[in-house]
């Protein structure tokens, strides 16, 4: 594979250079932001791992930008910054994977590879659809029959997690694990409270129900 890595820090990039020129992989460096995003831009990339906390401009800033600029190679965030908030806001930026320092070389290897095998379509999907809703991955923007529906970051990531399950029932366990990236069930109502929200924008204005709860299962969205 031809490997981007933006990376400052001087340890962790000898390791992870090492590593992955010891199997065979060709990979670019760069150790700060702004001329990271240049290569990004302007090189053809199997998969780009990028850390967050860079001099001159910011991991998650650069990823925006590779997303607005509609480059679809897959990213994968390392960093220190581990936080559920944090990971959700690094695959919220455009990220498709992310993994937390410390980490086992092997495991950063196996993510490479899990990335380059997925299928080129799915990668560059930035559009999903429900009926007359349409969500744009890229813009970061939603509408319902032409008229943009304003959703904080949450209810986003809620609806695009059912919008790329369309048809398909998810249960409570799946949005929290999804959405919220919880293992256990935190015993609170956040998962009805921000469907409610979001029916109150996606489906109360509107002639028709996209959003429907199956009772004793959970969520669906159809369309």
């Amino acid at each position: 594979m031809k490997l981007l890595l933006i990376e400052d820090d001087a340890t962790t990039a000898d390791y992870v250079l090492r590593g992955l020129r010891e199997e065979g992989h060709t990979v670019d460096h760069l150790a700060n932001g702004r001329d990271g995003l240049t290569q990004a831009l302007g090189g053809t990339y199997d998969v780009m791992i990028i850390d967050r906390m860079l001099p001159e401009l910011d991991g998650l800033s650069i990823t925006r930008a590779i997303r607005a600029a509609k480059v679809t190679t897959p990213i994968i965030f390392l960093t220190a910054i581990g936080g559920v908030d944090d990971r959700i806001e690094g695959l919220n930026a455009g990220a498709d994977d992310y993994l937390v320092k410390p980490f086992a070389f092997g495991e950063l290897s196996a993510r490479l590879a899990a990335l380059a095998r997925r299928p080129q379509a799915q990668s560059e999907q930035v559009m999903l659809e429900a009926g007359d809703l349409k969500m744009d991955l890229i813009a970061r923007k939603v509408t319902r029959g032409g008229q943009e529906i304003d959703l904080l970051p949450r209810e986003f990531s809620l609806l695009e997690f059912l919008l790329r399950r369309k048809g398909r029932v998810q249960t409570r366990t799946m949005l929290l694990e999804g959405v919220w990236d919880l293992n256990f069930d935190p015993q609170t109502n956040v998962v009805e409270t921000h469907i409610s929200r979001l029916r109150n924008k996606v489906d109360k204005p509107f002639d028709r129900d996209l959003i429907h709860t199956v009772r004793g299962a959970g969520y669906r969205i159809e369309g």
